[in-house]
């Protein structure tokens, strides 16, 4: 008697990636050793990998901003990944050699992610590297924020399954209250950096000089800080409220994180920012790298 033939069938992987290629964004996240890193691994298997997917574009190109490679190489790694990113929205392209290509490649169209988002956070990336941003008008701030914060957000509720306007606006109002609260939380980090990101006509306003590490010990430094504090406050209360013209389950990981952050700037509200608390950094889970942006819309 013949045996049959059994034909063995590989179980699918999420995004119909290489194994490979899966585990080399998600060891992107476990070797950041982010606190972020278990509220990914609960997410539905698409989902998390398209989010550390992100994470790890965002990592990458912080990097190589933050790296100590001179600054024309950094210019052109940055100009580079501006080019990577065409090329993956290209209709006729060949398999990108790098694991973080191919499951960006195969998440892009899955999640119907945009272009213009990732290029929106390499432009950021750019805006501090030629020039380190030091009081800038309040465009230039919101333009900032949109880069770094807000474009992260609105992949991310893509990933989430909230494509709608409301998602959007929920990504526009939350990225920026997670951006300003970092910029009130890292001055000392950012000032040591030659970076101070409150805006000029508010420093101009109460006397505050432009020098970054003279600006925290500035009189006026305090009345700065509560009217951003103040900004940051409004656009979480905006966020929340948006979120609930959204499916209630999509904006669940926005909500968990954005109510965290809140926290945050409630705490930093309550403490001030005289020169002696400054020294103190105030405890929390969250950094302020800018990848670590794309999983503050994660439970």
């Amino acid at each position: 008697m013949t045996t049959p033939d059994i034909q063995m069938h590989d179980e699918p992987t999420p995004l119909g990636c290489d194994p490979a290629d899966l585990a080399w964004v998600e060891s992107t996240v476990k070797q950041a050793g982010t606190s972020f890193a278990a509220g990914m691994r609960i997410l539905p298997p698409m989902r998390r990998y398209g989010m550390y997917a992100i994470y790890a574009f965002c990592r990458v190109v912080d990097d190589i901003a933050d790296g100590l490679a001179p600054l024309a190489e950094r210019t052109q790694a940055l100009e580079e990944w501006h080019k990577k990113i065409a090329h993956l929205y290209q209709d006729r392209l060949e398999t990108p050699h790098e694991p973080l290509e191919r499951v960006l490649l195969a998440a892009i169209p899955f999640f119907a992610l945009q272009q213009a988002d990732f290029d929106a956070i390499i432009d950021g990336m750019l805006m501090d590297t030629a020039t380190p941003i030091v009081a800038p008008d309040e465009k230039t701030l919101d333009l900032y924020c949109d880069r770094v914060a807000a474009a992260v957000g609105r992949l991310s509720v893509r990933i989430f399954g909230e494509c709608s306007d409301e998602g959007n606006k929920v990504a526009y109002h939350l990225g920026r209250a997670l951006q300003l609260t970092n910029i009130l939380r890292d001055l000392p980090e950012d000032a040591a950096r030659g970076r101070l990101y409150l805006p000029s006509d508010l420093l101009d306003r109460f006397n505050v000089p432009h020098d970054p590490v003279k600006a925290l010990t500035a009189p006026g430094l305090q009345e700065v800080t509560k009217i951003i504090a103040a900004r940051a406050q409004d656009h979480f209360t905006t966020a929340f409220a948006t979120m609930k013209l959204c499916r209630p389950r999509t904006m669940l990981p926005a909500r968990i994180m954005g109510a965290s952050y809140e926290t945050v700037l409630k705490n930093l509200r309550k403490r001030g920012w005289g020169p002696d608390v400054l020294r103190q950094r105030p405890e929390s889970s969250t950094v302020g790298k800018v990848y670590a942006l794309a999983c503050s819309y994660l439970p």
